[in-house]
């Protein structure tokens, strides 16, 4: 059902925790869904050069958002705003289509975050990310 490295990041997650002081926070989830994501990042001369995130779910969730957190480090905020759910659920060797919301919440929550951190530093940009999974889901995130 799961595949090694979802096992992996869910058993092992990477960059658990709060960063304090950082620049950029994104929350996304909903309790009817019974997922909820908390990504923070600090930013650098426009690279992200640490991600760590905080995460309410289940298991798939965890490790969406450990992988999530492992592709954004090292990147520039266009790079990581390029970051799909596609590319989560490949870099994890997939996912059951069951919890392929997983991996849009992580996307969103890394957009959510950047967002942040574009409002809180006065850079007048705004990340437009949409899902589109809602109606599946009946989720209202």
């Amino acid at each position: 059902m799961y595949s090694e490295k979802v096992m992996d990041h869910f058993s092992n997650p990477r960059n658990v925790g709060e960063i304090e002081n950082a620049d950029g926070v994104g929350q996304v989830g909903n309790a009817k869904c019974g997922d909820i994501m908390k990504i923070y990042l600090k930013v650098e001369n426009d690279i992200i050069v640490d991600a760590k995130f905080k995460t309410f779910g289940c298991g798939a969730a965890i490790a969406t958002s450990s992988m999530a957190t492992e592709l954004v480090k090292g990147k520039t905020i266009d790079e990581a705003l390029k970051l799909t759910n596609k590319a989560v659920m490949e870099a994890l060797d997939g996912l059951p289509p069951v919890k392929v919301h997983c991996s849009v919440l992580a996307e969103e929550a890394i957009a959510a975050a950047i967002q942040n951190y574009y409002d809180t530093h006065g850079i007048d940009k705004k990340v437009a990310k949409s899902c589109g999974h809602c109606d599946s889901c009946g989720c209202e995130h």
